[in-house]
């Protein structure tokens, strides 16, 4: 990345800072926020064949915008990763612009907007996690309907815009959960459209990929017993890969169950599957083998307002295999929000 393309966003950043500023006058509240992501992600996968890699790095993304009559929100803002070791240019900013709705149960996003707290909840069989380091951002449009007991969403993320070197891509999705008492049905869905370039030749071969996940789960009431949380679900899950010309649709398919448990500030969380190997490329690796087990262990020694660091030792059994993982998490999230009188 030349430096040039670097300072594309940050110039994009400060005119959208201008513009609201320039119309602050006419809105209710003027809201600002900034999140910190760090990171120190140790993979070693060597056993089961994977890619072992450390991931290392922090990630700041301030964000400024109006709220307007209660509803309607506009956001500006920028993503900065830095990798430690990196060179200057392999920095990487990505702009942070979006139109939020926001009414009684429905919330509507358009932009470029943070995918936390409205997909980091998916499956890693569906979206693996490495998605949080390297793409925070949704860069399309997300619908929620969601009351006390059901929550609903749709969602489309372009991934690439189609051009003489590169493929039309997007991961459209719909998932969401309904509760009833202390058991709830929760499911999940997301499809992996690659085409063509455009004009592309007879070569290449347009590819549907994807995956269907619904599961019946059990969790426990906050500061409930011993344990001050516990959740258990377990369900099916299938996937389809068609590779247009070349080969008909595959369904593999699978029984998936989790655990987490927690008590203070320490946490267990457990995954298994059993069934055919998964082909899913936005997909954890490990479930292209079966069976397969996730252990993680976990101490949350940072816990304060909005800041909160975790470690999470991790133990991946594959047949006549183990890896394991080390990961130190930090997150911390400070912002205000100012009404503004109006001319």
């Amino acid at each position: 990345m030349n430096i040039r393309c670097v300072r594309f966003p940050i110039i994009q950043f400060f005119v959208g800072c201008g513009l609201l500023v320039a119309v602050s006058s006419h809105a209710q509240q003027l809201e600002w926020n900034a999140h910190l992501h760090g990171f120190a992600d140790n993979r070693e996968y060597s056993q089961s064949g994977l890619y072992s890699q450390t991931i290392f790095g922090m990630r700041f993304s301030p964000e400024v915008g109006l709220l307007v009559d209660s509803t309607h929100r506009v956001r500006v803002g920028l993503n900065f990763l830095q990798e430690f070791g990196a060179r200057q240019q392999q920095r990487q900013f990505e702009p942070v612009v979006y139109y939020q709705y926001q009414k009684q149960s429905l919330n509507f996003f358009m932009g470029l907007f943070p995918r936390l707290g409205l997909l980091d909840d998916y499956p890693r069989a569906i979206l693996n996690d490495t998605l949080a380091y390297y793409r925070p951002n949704v860069e399309g449009m997300l619908l929620r309907y969601e009351q006390s007991a059901v929550m609903q969403q749709v969602w489309i993320d372009w991934t690439s815009r189609q051009t003489a070197t590169d493929r039309e891509q997007f991961l459209v999705g719909w998932s969401g959960r309904i509760r009833a008492g202390s058991f709830y049905l929760s499911h999940y869905a997301m499809m992996w459209h690659n085409a063509k370039t455009a004009g592309g030749d007879g070569e290449q071969a347009i590819r549907d990929n994807g995956a269907v996940m619904a599961s019946i789960g059990y969790r426990l009431s906050p500061q409930t017993g011993f344990l001050d949380s516990l959740d258990l679900n377990a369900g099916g899950i299938m996937a389809f890969d068609r590779l247009r010309g070349q080969y008909d649709l595959r369904t593999p398919k699978g029984f998936i169950a989790n655990a987490y448990l927690a008590h203070k500030r320490f946490f267990v969380q457990n995954t298994f599957y059993v069934g055919q190997p998964l082909d899913i490329p936005y997909g954890d690796r490990f479930y292209s083998s079966s069976p397969y087990n996730r252990l993680g262990l976990g101490w949350t020694p940072l816990r304060y307002g909005q800041l909160e660091g975790k470690f999470i030792a991790t133990f991946h059994f594959t047949r006549g295999a183990m890896d394991n993982q080390q990961q130190f998490l930090l997150r911390y999230t400070i912002g205000r929000s100012h009404r503004l009188k109006a001319r």
